[in-house]
C-alpha cells in the first residue's frame, strides 16, 4: 500500500501521510457558516488564547498587525492543533511571500486590494505547485510538511489550499463577476470600511450607497457559486451582513476586544458612563 492511494488527512501506522484537511475549506463547501475574529496584537501568544474562544477561524492579519513572517509563522504554529483555523492575510499576495507562509503551514489565505481576474489567477498559481502553479518545492523544510515527515504531502497539497480574495474598491467592484469566476478561488470577502472610503466614504462603511454596492456584489459572489466573506466590529452591522447572507464573516478584533474590556473594567470600578465610538477600518 502506497501513500498515494491514501486520501488526504489519512492516518497509516500512527503516522499523518498527507497533507492535513482543511477544515475551513471543508466547512465553505458545505455551506456550513463560519464565525472568525481577526488577531492583529502580533503575539503568538494572544492567538493562543483566542484559539479555543468558540470561534471557527482566526485572521492572522500581516496588512495591518504589526508582524513580520517570523510573527506569523509562530502564530501559525500556535493554532496547529487548535480547534479555531488559521486565516493569513499577507500585506499582498506577492508569490515570494506566500511561498514562505504556505512552508510555515499557512492553508487559507485572505489576499487584499484583489482588483481583477489576471490578478486572482495569478494567487491560484503562487499557491499551487507545478503543473497548475508556480509554488516552489522546498516544504520539507518547513511545518506545512511536518519537517519532511509527510511522504505525501506535495501530492496533497492543492487540494486543501483555500483562497479568498479580497475586493475592496470600485474597481474590484467592477470586475466582481470576472474575478469570482476564476476557478480556484474559494470565496470573495468584501472590505467595507476600504470600500466606503474608495466610494467618498470615509469612516463610514454603513452608509446606503456601500451597503447597496455590498448587496450586489454578495449577489453576484452567490451567482458563481463561491463563498461570500466580510467583517465588522459592530454586532448591529453583522447581523445586517449576515441577513444578506455572509457565508463567513468576522465580527472584532483582539485589539478592540482588549480596548473595550480594560476601559470597561476601569470605567465600571470608577462608575463612569459608557464609551461611545466606533472603530477604525479592516
Amino acid at each position: 500500500m502506497t501513500g498515494r492511494a491514501i486520501p488526504a488527512g489519512f492516518h497509516f501506522e500512527g503516522k499523518i501521510v498527507a497533507a492535513p484537511k482543511n477544515t475551513f475549506k471543508a466547512a465553505l463547501a458545505e455551506g456550513r457558516f463560519q464565525l472568525g475574529l481577526w488577531v492583529a496584537l502580533g503575539s503568538a501568544y494572544a492567538a493562543e488564547i483566542l484559539s479555543t474562544s468558540g470561534y471557527d477561524w482566526l485572521l492572522i492579519d500581516g496588512e495591518h498587525g504589526p508582524n513580520d513572517l517570523p510573527s506569523m509563522g509562530a502564530q501559525i504554529g500556535a493554532l496547529r492543533h487548535a480547534p479555531a483555523h488559521a486565516m493569513v492575510r499577507p500585506p499582498m499576495g506577492e508569490a515570494w511571500l506566500l511561498k514562505q507562509l504556505l512552508d510555515q503551514g499557512a492553508q487559507t489565505f485572505l489576499i487584499p486590494m484583489v482588483e481583477s481576474a489576471a490578478q486572482a489567477e495569478a494567487l491560484v498559481r503562487a499557491l499551487r505547485y507545478p503543473p497548475h502553479g508556480i509554488r516552489g518545492v522546498g516544504a520539507g523544510l518547513g511545518r506545512a510538511s511536518d519537517f519532511n515527515r509527510v511522504p505525501d504531502y506535495v501530492t496533497t497539497a492543492n487540494a486543501e489550499i483555500c483562497l479568498i480574495v479580497q475586493v475592496e474598491s470600485r474597481a474590484g467592484l467592477a470586475a466582481i463577476d470576472e474575478i469570482a469566476a476564476v476557478d480556484g478561488v474559494d470565496g470573495v470577502f468584501i472590505g467595507p470600511s476600504d470600500l466606503a472610503a474608495d466610494m467618498g466614504h470615509l469612516g463610514n462603511p454603513g452608509a446606503p450607497e456601500v451597503l447597496a454596492a455590498i448587496t450586489h456584489a454578495f449577489a453576484r459572489i452567490k451567482a458563481h457559486g463561491k463563498a461570500r466573506g466580510i467583517m465588522t466590529v459592530s454586532l448591529a452591522q453583522a447581523e445586517v451582513y449576515r441577513d444578506l447572507g455572509a457565508d463567513f464573516m468576522a465580527i472584532g478584533t483582539d485589539v478592540n476586544c482588549l480596548v473595550a474590556a480594560v476601559d470597561d473594567l476601569r470605567r465600571r470600578f470608577l462608575g463612569e458612563a459608557p464609551a461611545t465610538g466606533q472603530g477604525g477600518g479592516y
